[in-house]
């Protein structure tokens, strides 16, 4: 992983995601915020998109999987890496990651947590492949934990974060971060 990618995420452990042009404003505007999220867009405007967080000074992170006209191919992260200045991306897909992680970018495999066979199965290669791990819902302290001890790879909590209490139960539980929507938790 680069040094300068989990410094940015650790140094300040609420991560912007931004689902719309409203977000995008927001994250632009906000002190209090170093990495950013894109959960949105397309391949005609996600260049764009990622060029004005740089300006702002954020470290940038793609989600692959939410990218209106991307296929699921490792093609996509070529294009990624290509057409814009994202610092990495987050992918369900392991495929993706390990090509990002052939292009130098940092890389961020998410998972749904639905089951204990979630946890079971996941794969050994990711070690290999993901810098982070984000594991969603983020609500989980107890299964935070223990995939923080065991993973061996540093976590992120996302999803349903929107209060105080969520943020300090997932970073206590192990996560090194936590990622949310809500721009009332990226100014706590």
């Amino acid at each position: 992983m680069k040094q300068a990618f989990y410094d940015a995420v650790t140094d300040n452990p609420i991560i912007a995601a931004i689902k719309d042009e409203k977000g995008l404003e927001k994250c632009l505007n906000s002190k209090d915020t170093s990495v950013v999220f894109v959960l949105y867009g397309d391949v005609s405007t996600i260049a764009g998109i990622v060029e004005h967080i740089k300006e702002a000074g954020k470290t940038v992170v793609v989600h692959m999987d939410l990218i209106a006209g991307l296929s699921s191919r490792v093609e996509a992260v070529d294009f990624i890496s290509c057409y814009t200045k994202a610092d990495g991306i987050i992918s369900t897909r392991i495929e993706q990651i390990k090509r990002a992680k052939e292009l130098s970018l940092s890389t961020i495999y998410r998972i749904f947590v639905i089951d204990s066979k979630v946890i079971d199965n996941l794969n050994t290669h990711i070690k290999e492949y993901a810098d982070i791990v984000e594991i969603l819902p983020g609500l989980m302290p107890k299964i935070i934990k223990i995939m923080a001890s065991n993973l061996g790879v540093p976590i992120i909590a996302g999803g349903l974060i929107s209060e105080k209490e969520d943020v300090l139960a997932a970073l206590n539980a192990g996560a090194i971060a936590i990622s949310t929507t809500n721009p009332n938790v990226w100014e706590m």
